[in-house]
């Protein structure tokens, strides 16, 4: 693999941000491909952005206070 540089977008690892990790990728111009030095993953942006949709889809209530009732109330829908 040629020399990386960092890429036109600054993007993370998605592998590595399941596991919590921050890790950017770098950019290879010759394939056209964006890896990750870490976990060795490698891949084109549409791939990046899909990982990404699930990666907020799984966390997409991460920000948001939870109370009791709600939690409850959730309870009992189900």
């Amino acid at each position: 693999m040629s020399q990386g540089i960092t890429g036109p977008i600054n993007y993370r690892c998605p592998q590595c941000l399941f596991r919590a990790i921050d890790y950017d990728l770098l950019y290879d111009k010759e394939q056209e491909q964006y890896y990750c030095r870490r976990c060795n993953w490698e891949g084109d942006e549409s791939e990046i952005l899909g990982y990404y949709a699930v990666y907020k889809s799984q966390y997409k209530h991460r920000l948001k206070r939870w109370t009791v009732e709600m939690i409850e109330a959730k309870d009992e829908e189900a």
